[in-house]
Protein backbone atom coordinates (compact mmCIF):
# COMPACT_ATOMS: atom_id res chain seq x y z
CA UNK A 1 0.00 0.00 0.00
CA UNK A 2 1.21 3.31 -0.90
CA UNK A 3 1.21 6.40 0.93
CA UNK A 4 2.30 9.98 0.79
CA UNK A 5 5.52 9.20 1.98
CA UNK A 6 6.52 6.65 -0.54
CA UNK A 7 6.78 9.36 -2.86
CA UNK A 8 9.47 12.88 -3.22
CA UNK A 9 7.50 16.83 -2.52
CA UNK A 10 7.88 17.12 -6.54
CA UNK A 11 6.18 13.89 -7.30
CA UNK A 12 3.25 14.43 -4.41
CA UNK A 13 2.60 17.87 -5.92
CA UNK A 14 2.37 16.64 -9.40
CA UNK A 15 -0.41 13.81 -7.41
CA UNK A 16 -2.01 16.64 -5.94
CA UNK A 17 -2.61 18.67 -8.56
CA UNK A 18 -4.08 15.92 -11.04
CA UNK A 19 -8.16 16.15 -10.01
CA UNK A 20 -7.58 19.86 -11.00
CA UNK A 21 -5.82 19.02 -14.26
CA UNK A 22 -8.47 16.37 -15.31
CA UNK A 23 -10.86 19.38 -14.46
CA UNK A 24 -8.92 21.55 -16.20
CA UNK A 25 -8.86 19.27 -19.60
CA UNK A 26 -12.85 19.03 -19.92
CA UNK A 27 -13.06 22.78 -18.99
CA UNK A 28 -11.17 23.82 -22.32
CA UNK A 29 -12.11 21.41 -24.25
CA UNK A 30 -15.56 22.98 -24.23
CA UNK A 31 -15.48 26.64 -22.45
CA UNK A 32 -19.44 27.08 -21.23
CA UNK A 33 -19.11 31.08 -20.50
CA UNK A 34 -18.21 32.52 -17.13
CA UNK A 35 -20.70 31.04 -15.20
CA UNK A 36 -20.47 27.49 -16.75
CA UNK A 37 -16.38 27.79 -16.07
CA UNK A 38 -17.03 28.65 -12.17
CA UNK A 39 -19.68 25.82 -11.84
CA UNK A 40 -17.19 23.46 -13.75
CA UNK A 41 -14.54 24.22 -11.37
CA UNK A 42 -16.43 23.91 -8.63
CA UNK A 43 -17.25 20.46 -9.48
CA UNK A 44 -13.81 19.56 -8.66
CA UNK A 45 -14.10 20.85 -5.45
CA UNK A 46 -17.22 19.03 -4.79
CA UNK A 47 -15.33 15.72 -5.79
CA UNK A 48 -12.97 16.29 -2.95
CA UNK A 49 -15.79 17.24 -0.48
CA UNK A 50 -17.54 13.84 -1.29
CA UNK A 51 -14.15 11.74 -0.86
CA UNK A 52 -14.00 13.34 2.67
CA UNK A 53 -17.23 13.06 3.37
CA UNK A 54 -18.22 9.35 1.61
CA UNK A 55 -14.40 7.86 2.90
CA UNK A 56 -12.92 6.57 -0.28
CA UNK A 57 -11.64 3.25 -0.22
CA UNK A 58 -8.33 4.54 -2.21
CA UNK A 59 -5.76 5.30 0.23
CA UNK A 60 -4.45 7.32 -1.85
CA UNK A 61 -7.44 9.43 -2.68
CA UNK A 62 -7.44 9.90 0.85
CA UNK A 63 -4.40 11.23 1.82
CA UNK A 64 -4.64 13.59 -1.38
CA UNK A 65 -8.23 14.47 0.11
CA UNK A 66 -6.90 15.48 3.68
CA UNK A 67 -3.86 17.12 1.39
CA UNK A 68 -5.66 19.78 -0.38
CA UNK A 69 -7.83 20.62 2.83
CA UNK A 70 -5.12 21.74 4.49
CA UNK A 71 -3.64 23.68 1.42
CA UNK A 72 -5.96 24.44 -1.64
CA UNK A 73 -5.28 27.64 -1.38
CA UNK A 74 -1.69 27.14 -2.28
CA UNK A 75 -3.63 25.50 -5.90
CA UNK A 76 -3.23 27.36 -8.93
CA UNK A 77 -2.41 27.04 -12.01
CA UNK A 78 0.93 26.08 -13.52
CA UNK A 79 3.20 28.90 -15.09
CA UNK A 80 3.22 26.05 -18.04
CA UNK A 81 0.00 27.34 -19.64
CA UNK A 82 0.38 31.39 -19.37
CA UNK A 83 -0.52 32.12 -23.12
CA UNK A 84 -1.70 29.19 -24.12
CA UNK A 85 -4.65 28.33 -26.36
CA UNK A 86 -7.20 26.08 -25.14
CA UNK A 87 -6.28 22.88 -27.23
CA UNK A 88 -2.52 23.42 -25.66
CA UNK A 89 -3.95 23.58 -21.79
CA UNK A 90 -6.19 20.84 -22.74
CA UNK A 91 -3.13 18.72 -23.64
CA UNK A 92 -0.91 19.56 -20.60
CA UNK A 93 -3.98 18.59 -18.16
CA UNK A 94 -4.21 14.96 -20.10
CA UNK A 95 -0.38 14.75 -19.73
CA UNK A 96 0.01 15.99 -15.94
CA UNK A 97 -2.69 13.42 -15.33
CA UNK A 98 -1.11 11.15 -16.91
CA UNK A 99 2.43 11.95 -15.31
CA UNK A 100 0.52 11.82 -11.54
CA UNK A 101 -0.75 7.89 -12.45
CA UNK A 102 2.67 6.70 -13.72
CA UNK A 103 3.83 8.10 -10.41
CA UNK A 104 1.41 6.19 -8.59
CA UNK A 105 1.63 2.68 -10.43
CA UNK A 106 4.90 2.74 -9.97
CA UNK A 107 4.79 2.76 -6.14
CA UNK A 108 1.40 1.96 -5.27
CA UNK A 109 -0.28 -1.46 -6.03
CA UNK A 110 -2.15 -2.31 -9.40
CA UNK A 111 -5.48 -1.78 -7.56
CA UNK A 112 -5.08 1.92 -5.95
CA UNK A 113 -3.17 2.79 -9.08
CA UNK A 114 -6.10 1.37 -11.09
CA UNK A 115 -8.72 2.74 -8.41
CA UNK A 116 -7.33 6.28 -8.71
CA UNK A 117 -6.83 6.72 -12.09
CA UNK A 118 -10.81 5.96 -12.36
CA UNK A 119 -11.10 8.43 -9.70
CA UNK A 120 -9.54 10.94 -11.70
CA UNK A 121 -11.46 10.02 -14.56
CA UNK A 122 -14.97 10.77 -12.66
CA UNK A 123 -13.55 14.25 -11.61
CA UNK A 124 -13.38 14.95 -15.48
CA UNK A 125 -16.81 13.35 -16.15
CA UNK A 126 -18.38 15.30 -13.45
CA UNK A 127 -17.04 18.63 -14.06
CA UNK A 128 -18.35 17.76 -17.98
CA UNK A 129 -21.84 17.18 -15.82
CA UNK A 130 -21.79 20.74 -14.40
CA UNK A 131 -22.46 23.06 -16.54
CA UNK A 132 -25.29 22.61 -19.79
CA UNK A 133 -23.50 24.13 -22.96
CA UNK A 134 -25.17 25.35 -25.79
CA UNK A 135 -28.46 27.38 -24.98
CA UNK A 136 -30.00 30.46 -23.59
CA UNK A 137 -30.42 31.73 -20.18
CA UNK A 138 -30.51 28.07 -19.02
CA UNK A 139 -32.52 26.74 -21.48
CA UNK A 140 -31.92 24.30 -23.94
CA UNK A 141 -28.60 23.12 -24.55
CA UNK A 142 -26.48 19.54 -23.70
CA UNK A 143 -25.28 18.49 -20.54
CA UNK A 144 -22.50 17.57 -21.52
CA UNK A 145 -20.75 18.55 -24.80
CA UNK A 146 -19.36 16.43 -27.81
CA UNK A 147 -15.78 18.16 -27.07
CA UNK A 148 -16.17 17.36 -23.63
CA UNK A 149 -17.26 13.64 -24.16
CA UNK A 150 -14.35 13.12 -26.67
CA UNK A 151 -12.12 14.88 -23.51
CA UNK A 152 -12.98 12.26 -21.20
CA UNK A 153 -12.76 9.65 -23.59
CA UNK A 154 -9.14 11.28 -24.01
CA UNK A 155 -7.87 11.43 -20.70
CA UNK A 156 -9.46 7.83 -20.13
CA UNK A 157 -7.74 6.26 -23.11
CA UNK A 158 -4.55 8.48 -21.56
CA UNK A 159 -4.85 6.51 -18.39
CA UNK A 160 -5.94 3.28 -19.10
CA UNK A 161 -8.85 3.44 -17.56
CA UNK A 162 -12.27 2.49 -19.60
CA UNK A 163 -15.36 4.39 -19.78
Amino acid sequence: MATKADFTAEEWNQIRRAPFMAGLAVVAASPSGPFGVVKEMFAVGKMLAEAKAQGSSNDLVKALVADLEVGAREQSAPAELQGKGPDQVKSFAIESCRQAAALIEKKATPEEAQGFKQWLVSVGQRVSEAAKEGGFLGFGGTQVSEQEAATIKELSTALGVKV
